[in-house]
Formats: structure tokens, C-alpha cells, sequence
């Protein structure tokens, strides 16, 4: 038999992977090898091509097709010009064109390069044959043009391609490939620019007509409102930047770079201080934007009022001087003005010093108490009570969430009624919109993800273990380290008992304390928080606590246990939280202390224990995306600090059934934050110093 070792491994999955880009995109990489051959053949990879004495038999243009070489539609696509244009020219080919391929099969792609370049070759020569009569310096200019490349073929491929993502994406892309095309063809104004153009709106109309990409469309969302705001600031602010440092010959005139500095310069400052507030929807960024629009779109207009004047004292040549170059900023202008006001709803967060609430009506922790034992909740509900969360009433019930970075967090699922859990999380995630905020879900069960609203992604960020207890016994090979340390406990004197701790003498508590010290000193970080209790919630009356002490009364352990409510308002089961050990003492003591456990809770009658999730740990089936890919780095990085996957391994002593737990969240986009708001809620105590040197040894495995 024939062993393949790791260093074949690598290898075979590169073959796999190659076979089956060839299997699936054939069309892209011939045309990209044909491609680099005629530029090495012809020398157009160095040198330009346009310089040669055939390069009109070649490229495409208003003159070619005046001189009848209409062949140059089937040429032109196979040269680049200037040589530098490969750079920017093979990416898109890839991209675009492989793209395109992998999601619509190689016929069908073939069709849409072929149309994308026709349409937007033809095009530019219709448009510049219609303004021919017009005395025009920049379509003169263009109607004496030829130009070749692939371009227009690709990015229509690109365009298709991009039609097949999720919202907000798809919105996202074609949004950010709109405005280039726009903005290129008014500004730069070159040959190309203006194909381009032609072939971007053809193929995002057709893109978007067409019944196998048409997707429901209504009123837009707070969130697309603000999303389209920043795009046109951002497109104003890049055609400020082209004014300032880009020469160009384009329709809106000729500009040599700093045609006015100064105003740019302002302009791109204001936009930057309010471009972001706009992302999230505050209402001063909103009154700012257009109170500074409407003085733009004001000064403009008495600009074009002078212009007689101007003309008549000489100095300036032609109003078309001013007005070409004025005229694209202030028309955007007034769109961004008529926009901001259609969308003005969609701006109303205001500005706090304090932390963001997302409710009015302030929810106190009794009445959090009293919603748990009506309603029930999952094995992280009774997290819902400690301090540092906020609370909001949805649906007959409450939410508990956390607000850091931009990001409101909400713990586990609602605590709501049977039924209630889609409704409960569409209020949550409206009010966070509307307070500038993300919205995320943690540790989400699977009964919420199923009910989540359309278009939201989740991501499995942990394992909840659960033990059945009933008919619990320790028999069996698989419960041997369990029973093991029962028995070793028994002979050493070490003994169990369940208690209240906020009942215990002065000295137990001291030790409890203790030993929980020592533990977070060892970490070189504050206690985490968030799903992870401290010494001070296991105090509450409603908490169980194990502890484990000897004949002198010394602590060797504790566990703390979090009641788990049932829609009957009784105690179904518990989940760990607290577990701590004291150094130098009975080593199986965590086995000991939750194997007691199981048994006591089993003979009180009780359904199950929840060992809690470890963070960031999964079973190998999730692991199949870039997300988790990431996840996966951050858990290494992490697990030298607390163990999270070595918890996992050792939960796995007690045989226990594994549910998912979830991260909802709107898209891809939204992670960044989420993951900084995250460590927030984790570690609010934590300096970024404090981060970087305990990550640090981590970071140099």
C-alpha cells in the first residue's frame, strides 16, 4: 500500500484545483494565454502598440468604421495600449471573465464578452457620430480616436457576474461600478471611458430586467438609504480630488491640476467629517450636508450669473471655461440635496456622550427576572440579568444586548414567548438601525436562526455541550475519568456539596475569591465578561455553586450553575459558568466537581446541564469558508490566553450532545466591527496594551 505523505498532499490539492479551474473556466484562461502571446509577439507587452504602422488595421474607432474596417471589432480586443494597461487589463480578465464562467458556463460567457464589447464599441462610435455637427472640442477629439483592448467584454462579464451576489452586495458593487464609469467618462473622458460607459449601462439594465436576476424590489431600507448618501459623497469628494490633482480633457472641459485649491480642498475636508455620520444616520451630518450643499449649489449658481460680466471684462475666454468644469459637481449637488431630503426618515440618530439605548422605557432587572421565569429561556438566558448588559421590551418579553464600537450585541436569543423569537429580533435590529448601530446576534440558538430576517448570514462561533440526565449513570469506558475522580475524591476526603454562596461563612467566600484571583492574574488580562461570569454573579440567590473542600476545610474548587427556565416557570436545567481551581490542590477536581454535579441535579429531577459553548470552537464540518478561516486564526491566537479549545476537549469527558450556537449578523460587511465589539464585550476592562502584550507571545509561535 502506497502512503501519501504530507508534502504530496499539498501537491494533489493543487492538481485538483487546477484541473478543475481548467474543467470550469476554459474560455478565460485561453483568452488570457492568446492574449499574452500576440502582446509577446507583437510587442506590445513593451513597447506601444499604437506607434506601429498597422495599429489602425487593428483598433476600433469612429474612423476605422468610416473606412469600413469593420473587422477591427474582432481584433481590437486582442491588444492593450499603452503597455502598462496588462497590469490593470489581466486582473479584470480573471476576475471578470472567470467569474463570469464559474457561475454561468462557458457558452453563456462567451456571449456576454462578445456583446459587452460590441455594445460598447459601436456604441462610443454612435454617440460620436450623433454629435459630429455639434462644434464640440472633446467628441472632435474622441471622433479621431482608436483604441483596442478587452475591457468593455470583461467588465460586462463582471457586471453579470456581480448581478448573482446577496444583497447588500449586489447593490453595493453595482453602485461602486456605476459611479466609476460615471465619473471616468465626464472627467477623464477618454475613448475608452466613454465604451465603458455605454457597455456599464447596458449591461446593469439588462443585468437587472432580466427574470433570472430580478430580484423583488420596495421601498428601501434605512440602511440602503444611508449606504447611497455616502456612495454620492464619496463620488463628490473623488470628483473634487480628480479637480485638484488630475489633468484631463473630458466633456466638462479642460482642467489643469489645483484649478482652485482652496475650494477642493474645503470641499474634501467637509465631506470627510460628515461622510461617516451620514453611514450611520446622524441627524446632525444630515443638516450639516445640506446646509454645505445648498451653499455649493448657491455659490455655483452666482457664478453662471457673472459670467456676462466675466466675459465682458475678458476675464475669461468662453463661458463653457466655468460651466464645464462647475457644472458636474453642482448637479450632483442637487441629487445629493433631493436625495438627503426624500431620505431625511433615515437620518434621525442623534448624538450621545452616553452609551446608546436602543429603548425608551427603561427595563429593571426584577422585571428581567420576573420575564425569565414567565417565558423561559435558552441555556444563556440568565445571562439576560448580570450587569453591564441593556435591556429593551420586544414582543411580551425583553432583549438583553451589549453597545461597543458601533455595534449593538444581543446575548443568546430574546426572551420572548414561543413563537415571538423573528419579531423580537426584527424589533431589535430596527432599533439599532435607527440608533447608528449594528446588529448583531451571539451565541444565537438554532430556533432563532431559523426565524431570522431575510437576507441576514450566520456563522457557527460555538458548541453548546449538553448532558440528559435522566437515568444519568457513570458506567463505561467513556465516563472512566468522571468515575475515576468521584472514587480518588472519596479516598482523599475531598467532599462535594451543592450551596448557595451568597449563604456561605465569611471563609469560604474568601476563598472562592481567592482562588479566582490567582486564576485571572495567571491570564495577564482583566476577567472576561459578557458570557463568562464572575465571583459577584455567582452570589446571586438563584445561583447553584459546587464547591469541593476537604476535612480541614479547605477549598480545592467551584463551580457556579445558572438556573435554566422553562416556559412553566420551573427550573429545567443548569449551565456552567464559573470554574475555578486552587493551585496545588486535588488534581481531578473539575472532573469530581461536575460529574457531583450531573448526579445531584439528576436526582433533584432536573432534564439536562449545559457545559456551555467554548468560543470560536466548532466541529471540522463548519470549517469551509474565508469566515472561518479567520475565526479559526483568532481562536489560535487566543487559545495560548484561556484555553478555549482545550475546555472543549476536556467538556467532552462528560459524553455530551453538541448544538450549534450562532453569529447572526446583516453581511459580510458588518465583521470587522463586530469582531472589535466582541473583544469589547469580552474584555471592557482591557487596555490596548494590555491586548498587544498578552497576544503577543501568540503572535510569535
Amino acid at each position: 500500500m502506497t502512503v501519501e505523505t504530507p508534502s504530496q498532499k499539498p501537491a494533489s490539492a493543487m492538481s485538483h484545483r487546477v484541473l478543475t479551474a481548467v474543467r470550469r473556466m476554459p474560455f478565460m484562461i485561453v483568452f488570457t494565454l492568446v492574449f499574452l502571446a500576440i502582446g509577446v509577439a507583437t510587442g506590445a507587452l513593451w513597447s506601444p502598440v499604437d506607434e506601429r504602422a498597422w495599429f489602425g488595421e487593428v483598433a476600433t474607432g469612429l474612423p476605422s468604421f468610416a473606412d469600413g474596417r469593420w473587422w477591427t471589432i474582432l481584433t481590437s480586443p486582442f491588444f492593450a495600449e499603452p503597455p502598462f494597461a496588462y497590469l490593470t487589463l489581466l486582473p479584470l480578465i480573471v476576475g471578470g471573465i472567470g467569474w463570469a464562467e464559474w457561475q454561468f458556463g462557458t457558452l453563456r460567457t462567451v456571449g456576454l464578452f462578445v456583446a459587452g464589447h460590441v455594445i460598447g464599441v459601436l456604441g462610443a462610435a454612435g454617440v460620436l457620430a450623433l454629435l459630429t455637427p455639434v462644434d464640440w472640442h472633446w467628441s472632435d477629439r474622441l471622433s479621431q480616436t482608436l483604441d483596442v483592448g478587452p475591457s468593455c467584454g470583461a467588465l460586462t462579464a463582471l457586471v453579470f457576474a456581480i448581478a448573482t451576489l446577496p444583497s447588500p452586495w449586489r447593490l453595493r458593487a453595482r453602485l461602486a461600478i456605476g459611479l466609476w464609469a460615471a465619473i471616468s467618462v465626464l472627467y477623464l473622458g477618454q475613448l475608452f471611458d466613454l465604451e465603458h460607459a455605454v457597455a456599464m449601462t447596458v449591461a446593469l439594465t439588462v443585468s437587472g430586467l432580466l427574470p433570472a436576476f430580478r430580484h423583488p424590489e420596495g421601498r428601501p431600507s434605512e440602511r440602503e438609504w444611508r449606504l447611497s448618501a455616502f456612495a454620492g459623497l464619496l463620488a463628490i469628494g473623488a470628483i473634487q480630488l480628480i479637480d485638484l490633482a488630475v489633468p484631463y480633457d473630458g466633456p466638462m472641459g479642460v482642467n489643469a491640476p489645483v484649478f482652485s485649491f482652496f475650494d477642493v480642498a474645503f470641499d474634501v475636508v467637509v465631506i470627510a467629517l460628515v461622510a461617516n455620520g451620514i453611514r450611520i444616520g446622524h441627524r446632525i451630518a444630515w443638516l450639516l450636508t445640506v446646509i454645505f450643499g445648498a451653499f455649493n449649489v448657491l455659490t455655483a449658481a452666482l457664478s453662471f450669473a457673472f459670467l456676462p460680466l466675466l466675459i465682458e471684462q475678458g476675464e475669461i475666454d468662453s463661458a463653457w471655461d466655468v460651466v464645464g468644469l462647475q457644472l458636474a459637481p453642482t448637479l450632483l449637488w442637487i441629487a445629493m440635496l433631493i436625495f438627503l431630503i426624500v431620505a431625511r426618515g433615515a437620518f434621525r440618530v442623534r448624538m450621545r456622550r452616553s452609551r446608546r439605548t436602543l429603548s425608551a422605557t427603561p427595563v429593571r432587572e426584577d422585571e428581567v427576572r420576573n420575564v425569565l421565569h414567565r417565558h423561559g429561556g435558552g441555556t444563556l438566558s440568565w445571562m439576560a440579568t448580570w450587569r453591564g448588559n441593556q435591556h429593551m421590551p420586544a414582543a411580551d418579553g425583553v432583549i438583553a444586548y451589549q453597545a461597543h464600537s458601533g455595534v449593538a450585541i444581543l446575548l443568546g436569543d430574546p426572551i420572548v414567548p414561543t413563537g415571538a423569537e423573528r419579531e423580537a429580533l426584527e424589533s431589535f435590529a430596527t432599533a439599532a438601525q435607527r440608533s447608528g448601530l449594528i446588529p448583531c446576534a451571539f451565541s444565537s440558538s438554532e430556533t432563532l436562526r431559523q426565524v431570522m430576517p431575510e437576507g441576514w448570514r450566520s456563522i457557527v462561533v460555538a458548541e453548546d455541550t449538553i448532558v440528559d440526565l435522566p437515568g444519568l449513570e457513570f458506567k463505561g469506558k467513556a465516563w472512566g475519568a468522571v468515575r475515576t475522580a468521584i472514587n480518588r475524591a472519596a479516598r482523599e476526603g475531598v467532599e462535594f456539596r451543592m450551596v448557595r454562596l451568597a449563604d456561605e461563612p465569611w471563609s469560604v467566600r474568601a476563598q472562592v475569591r481567592a482562588i479566582s484571583e490567582q486564576w485571572t492574574g495567571d491570564k495577564g488580562l482583566p476577567e472576561m465578561r459578557f458570557t463568562l461570569g464572575t465571583v459577584d454573579d455567582a452570589m446571586d440567590p438563584e445561583v447553584a455553586v459546587g464547591i469541593a473542600v476537604d476535612a480541614d476545610g479547605s477549598l480545592h474548587g467551584v463551580t457556579s450553575w445558572l438556573p435554566v427556565y422553562g416556559a412553566d416557570g420551573t427550573v429545567e436545567g443548569w449551565t456552567l459558568d464559573l470554574m475555578r481551581r486552587r493551585d496545588g490542590g486535588f488534581g481531578p477536581v473539575m472532573e469530581f466537581l461536575i460529574g457531583a454535579s450531573a448526579q445531584h441535579f439528576s436526582e433533584a429531577g432536573h432534564s439536562f446541564l449545559s457545559l456551555s459553548g467554548a468560543p470560536l470552537v466548532r466541529t471540522e464540518e463548519t470549517q469551509a469558508t474565508a469566515v472561518y478561516a479567520v475565526l479559526d486564526r483568532i481562536a489560535e491566537l487566543i487559545e495560548p490566553l484561556y484555553g478555549f479549545r482545550s475546555l472543549h476537549r476536556f467538556k467532552q469527558k462528560f459524553n455530551p450532545r453538541a448544538e450549534p450556537m450562532h453569529l447572526l449578523y446583516r453581511d459580510e460587511g458588518d465583521l470587522p466591527r463586530i469582531g472589535i465589539a466582541l473583544t469589547r464585550a469580552y474584555l471592557p476592562d482591557a487596555s490596548l496594551h494590555d491586548l498587544i502584550a498578552s497576544a503577543a507571545p501568540a503572535l510569535r509561535r
